[in-house]
């Protein structure tokens, strides 16, 4: 009955934010429904988060109206990853509690904000079965994957980074954009060792694994970062968006790269109000190499000789 009500509605498109904790998820989606009102976009913001108690943007659904993190860790003596697991099994057996309250919104862009917890998208299907059932609800979602930029400084950790990014891809099943997110921040904790694009186009990784290779710690284990690196080059499906939300080049290129991936098409309002934004800071036309600009904004110069940087190697 209640997939009956849905079903005989017209598309709706929106975006599934999800990524590990403190990726800047919620931060995203207080920028993107800024720039999309902006842009005359009627938006909804669903908190899909139990955890998530003290949201800074409009909510028009929030789970806590039907399940809370706190009161799952009380009542059934459950940690936080384990609280967190049976929120989203919870939700999942109360899709009609999440139909009743989107019906409401039968003509709006949707942003989801959901939980942190990386299990939940690379092996548990409790959000993997709710997102089916959206598209069974004639939503047209795109997964929207942020990770921190700053790993792109650890040979280490961008791997792991991306194979979490590729399993997660294939677990979830939706159109998929990986973002990287605090683009401001992405030397933090030290300088890059190649190009912005090598990171964004996840180009030859044996380069990383050189890196690797005269880290005393990481040298034996060289052989399974070898195998790590050929998986995901096997498959080809990961690369990134890099992303700055207070810039607004970046959150149109991002939200470009989202609708292309979930068929939304821009709306001759939208188009014009987009080039009214952008005038100002690209001009009309809006064509230039995103890479290289974030790589000049953001990325410090490299004042190395290639002696040097042979030496480094």
């Amino acid at each position: 009955m209640a997939d009956q009500h849905l079903r005989s509605s017209s598309l709706r498109f929106g975006q599934v934010v999800i990524g590990p904790p403190g990726s800047g998820k919620t931060t995203y989606c207080r920028g993107m429904q800024e720039f999309l009102c902006n842009l005359g976009r009627k938006v909804v913001v669903v908190n899909m988060d139990p955890a998530n108690d003290g949201v800074p943007y409009p909510c028009a659904v929030d789970i806590s109206e039907l399940v809370t993190l706190d009161d799952v860790m009380e009542g059934l003596q459950l940690g936080p990853n384990g609280g967190l697991l049976y929120c989203m099994e919870y939700l999942e057996a109360n899709l009609d509690w999440l139909e009743t309250k989107l019906h409401n919104y039968s003509d709006c862009y949707f942003l989801f904000d959901c939980p942190g917890q990386v299990e939940l998208y690379t092996h548990q299907n409790s959000v993997k079965n709710v997102f089916a059932q959206l598209a069974k609800w004639n939503f047209r979602l795109t997964a929207v994957h942020l990770v921190d930029s700053h790993y792109c400084a650890d040979p280490a950790k961008f791997i792991s980074v991306l194979c979490t990014s590729l399993s997660t891809m294939l677990h979830v099943e939706l159109p998929h954009v990986n973002v990287l997110s605090k683009m401001d921040l992405i030397e933090q904790y030290g300088k890059l060792a190649f190009n912005l694009d090598f990171y964004t186009e996840v180009m030859d990784l044996t380069y990383l694994l050189d890196h690797l290779a005269a880290d005393p710690f990481f040298k034996k284990f060289l052989k399974l970062n070898e195998k790590l690196a050929e998986v995901i080059q096997d498959y080809s499906l990961v690369s990134f968006v890099p992303l700055n939300v207070q810039d607004r080049e970046s959150m149109t290129h991002v939200l470009r790269t989202v609708d292309k991936a979930n068929g939304y098409c821009f709306g001759d309002l939208e188009e014009r109000n987009l080039q009214a934004i952008m005038s100002a800071a690209v001009g009309a036309d809006f064509q230039f190499n995103l890479s290289l600009g974030v790589q000049e904004r953001y990325v410090g110069a490299n004042q190395k000789s290639l002696e040097e940087e042979v030496m480094d190697l």
